[in-house]
């Protein structure tokens, strides 16, 4: 399986982005698809994961009401819609696939994923 991320940029405070995440390779619709950030200096974080079966969404605390997880399953395909940015959300975003089922509770460990995209770097200038 292959990760591709892309939509990452510069974008003023306030401003939105939005990523995507294409899987290649073999997968299911099961697949859970999870986004996390790290900043420079900073460890990597949860931002976001949404579910294959029954396609549950979850955020961390800090981008609830701001960011939209969506899949386009015939795509292979998960976005991440970020609005009203802020310069604490500046980080390289990277994307990553489960590819067995998981449960809600652990969907924010990077430990359960088997595989990472490349990263996308998103800049937010004031």
């Amino acid at each position: 399986v292959q990760l591709q991320a892309s939509g990452g940029g510069l974008v003023l405070v306030g401003g939105s982005l939005r990523l995507s995440c294409t899987a290649s390779g073999r997968t299911s619709n099961d697949y859970t698809l999870g986004w996390f950030r790290q900043a420079p200096e900073k460890e990597r974080e949860f931002v976001a994961a949404i579910r294959g079966v029954g396609g549950g969404t979850y955020y961390a605390d800090s981008v609830k009401g701001r960011f939209t997880i969506s899949r386009d399953n015939p795509k292979n395909t998960v976005y991440l819609q970020m609005n009203s940015l802020r310069p604490e959300d500046a980080a390289v975003y990277y994307c990553a696939l489960r590819e067995r089922r998981i449960i809600a509770g652990l969907v924010h460990n990077s430990i359960y994923y088997d595989y990472w995209g490349q990263g996308t770097q998103v800049t937010v200038s004031s």
